[in-house]
């Protein structure tokens, strides 16, 4: 059985964020990288499934981007992943999720890999198309925002979240693409000898001209943060004496009390 898991890095949420001069992505010098949430699930599901099936399946982990995500992708093989793939691209973050899942599909497409997870999201755009995208351009049955999944002789089975806390049960037969939501395992820490162990680990690195590249349905136009509004106003005291002043408050400052 062979595994494919694609991942992607991704800004660390507690960096601090500004617009490039470009205007229409993010100012790279000023942030921290890490592994998308998302995609550790999917590390996790296939690195269960491994065990599951006594370590009989190979996994590859797949990252499309700069020099950097090489980072990433060891830190997948230290989780227990066997080898990785990297697509040296310094453009990644101006393509658009067409483009992603066409470069995805075009290394995956002769590979005959069993399985393809994903993240069902990334952090950064969180369009939550490729995957699925994978799925439509290789004739793979696809379930996604997986919260369960369970694997016997071929046969997936897949818990889904829906809207307001509805799941569903999907079956599909491999090869198959799924993608993985919050919730869906706990994704291990690397230990210290698996850390070690990923350093000898395979890492094909492979330029993205090897592949050919889509063109773009969508552009990024304008990146911009949302424009502060004013703050809050918290009044103390009793309540007899805080309804009155909730009261004047409205009359004088706002249209709701005349």
């Amino acid at each position: 059985m062979k595994i494919l898991v694609c991942i992607k890095q991704v800004p660390d949420m507690e960096s601090r964020f500004r617009v490039s001069s470009s205007g229409n992505w993010l100012e790279e010098s000023d942030l921290a990288f890490r592994l998308n949430e998302y995609d550790e699930y999917a590390v996790e599901q296939a690195v269960q499934l491994k065990e599951q099936l006594g370590d009989i399946p190979e996994i590859t982990v797949l990252s499309i981007g700069p020099d950097r995500v090489g980072e990433s992708i060891r830190k997948a093989l230290a989780m227990g992943c066997d080898r990785g793939v990297h697509i040296r691209d310094p453009e990644s973050s101006r393509k658009d999720p067409w483009q992603i899942a066409s470069l995805i599909a075009s290394f995956a497409g002769d590979k005959e890999f069993d399985l393809i997870l994903t993240g069902m999201q990334s952090q950064d755009r969180g369009s939550a198309q490729v995957g699925i995208m994978v799925s439509e351009i290789l004739g793979y049955p696809c379930a996604s925002t997986l919260v369960g999944f369970s694997y016997d002789n071929g046969i997936i089975s897949a818990r889904r979240e829906l809207e307001g806390g509805t799941k569903a049960v999907v079956r599909l037969r491999t090869p198959a693409v799924v993608t993985c939501q919050l919730g869906l395992n706990v994704p291990r820490y690397p230990t210290l000898p698996n850390i070690m162990k990923a350093k000898k680990k395979e890492i094909l690195s492979v330029p993205v001209a090897d592949f050919s590249v889509v063109d773009g349905h969508a552009t990024t136009l304008r990146l911009y943060q949302p424009t502060k509004k004013g703050g809050g106003l918290v009044i103390e005291g009793e309540v007899n004496d805080l309804a009155d002043r909730l009261v004047g408050i409205l009359k004088q400052k706002t249209m709701v009390l005349r």
